[in-house]
């Protein structure tokens, strides 16, 4: 049985991250291919950020456009943050789940294919 929850929650509610984050998850991106993105808008001003995302020509960089788009959505309706004023704290991309799919070889054969996935968060913080 739980000991002490009223004092863990409050301890939770101190601790609780008031920055603007938003994620997506199972992207059907390598995150390693994802990094190389998002580490060009890291540390920078989100309006310089949506810029660099928009001329990237890269697979990744609409998703990533997409997913900052949402992180300044929350941060503007969420926690009446100006928009001129965020900046790009965070960005980061994990490993998600690898779809296992099999190809067909010579003699009876199969070589996997493996598909990967990945989860990418991007936390804002004012200037």
């Amino acid at each position: 049985m739980a000991t002490r929850i009223k004092e863990k929650a409050a301890a939770r509610q101190q601790n609780k991250d008031n920055r603007a984050r938003a994620t997506v998850k199972n992207v059907r991106i390598s995150s390693r291919k994802v990094k190389i993105v998002i580490d060009l808008i890291r540390g920078k001003k989100a309006e310089d950020a949506l810029a660099i995302l928009e001329f990237t020509p890269k697979a990744a960089s609409p998703v990533v456009k997409k997913l900052l788009e949402s992180a300044i959505a929350n941060a503007e309706n969420n926690l009446n943050l100006n928009r001129d004023e965020l900046y790009v704290a965070e960005v980061y991309a994990n490993q998600g789940p690898t779809y296992k799919r099999y190809w067909a070889r010579s003699h009876g054969r199969a070589d996997v294919i493996l598909k990967r996935t990945s989860h990418i968060t991007v936390v804002l913080d004012r200037k």
